[in-house]
């Protein structure tokens, strides 16, 4: 038992689930109607298209099924790949708060004259998920966040099916934001400048080169009171 416990530790990243949840369920009850309307020239120009409900839901298998293999697989990529997501989610939940958003962008779907399981799935999804809270993209953004963690994974490098996968379906998933009018084309643009800070702040630094350096100086300082009192 004490084996599994040290093997799988990391897993005290996880109750970061026990902030985000309770604070963005705070913000989807209290933000109603008093917030900034989000909405650009090219939303207008982006039809309503239900079939990119598919690759919209898609998402939650696609983070659980990347978060769960780091979880297994490696838990220095793990660390990267949750730090870099939940750290964009925390600044998309700052913002929100700071600056409550939404869009006016959602079509009638009982005059769009067709009626099919997409439409179906997409009268649910409007039910259960409000339009605030939008601004940056949360589901644009972890697309984004789990893809550089499959590309910079040093297990996966040769696996090029499973990268070229990745890279579509987050793109796909971008799409699905504005095509199902979950989303201002303006949400995913920022989303886009948040994943770069991320990215900035979670891979360029060689945090792994910083603590070999930090405890070659430690120890470099402990030999040195050593010789000292000797």
């Amino acid at each position: 038992m004490n084996k599994f416990i040290r093997k799988y530790s990391h897993a005290w990243v996880l109750l970061y689930a026990f902030l985000y949840m309770p604070w963005f369920l705070w913000l989807e009850r209290t933000v109603k109607t008093n917030f900034s309307v989000i909405h650009i020239e090219l939303d207008d120009k982006i039809p309503f298209i239900e079939i990119f409900v598919i690759p919209y839901f898609l998402w939650f298998a696609y983070i659980f099924v990347t978060v769960a293999y780091f979880f297994f697989r490696d838990r220095s990529e793990f660390y990267h790949c949750t730090a870099y997501l939940f750290g964009g989610m925390t600044v998309c939940l700052l913002i929100y708060t700071i600056w409550p958003n939404g869009h006016d962008l959602r079509p009638n779907l009982s005059a769009l004259g067709r009626e099919n399981l997409f439409t179906r799935l997409m009268v649910w999804l409007y039910g259960t998920d409000t339009c605030t809270n939008v601004c940056p993209s949360i589901h644009a953004f972890n697309s984004i966040g789990a893809c550089i963690a499959i590309y910079k994974s040093r297990y996966l490098k040769s696996m090029k099916w499973l990268r070229a996968g990745a890279l579509i379906l987050t793109i796909l998933i971008c799409m699905s934001t504005v095509f199902l009018k979950q989303h201002s084309c303006f949400d995913v643009i920022c989303a886009g400048l948040l994943a770069l800070v991320m990215y900035m702040a979670v891979y360029v630094p060689d945090y792994s080169g910083l603590r070999a350096r930090h405890r070659a100086r430690a120890a470099a300082r402990a030999r040195l009171r050593r010789d000292r009192t000797a």
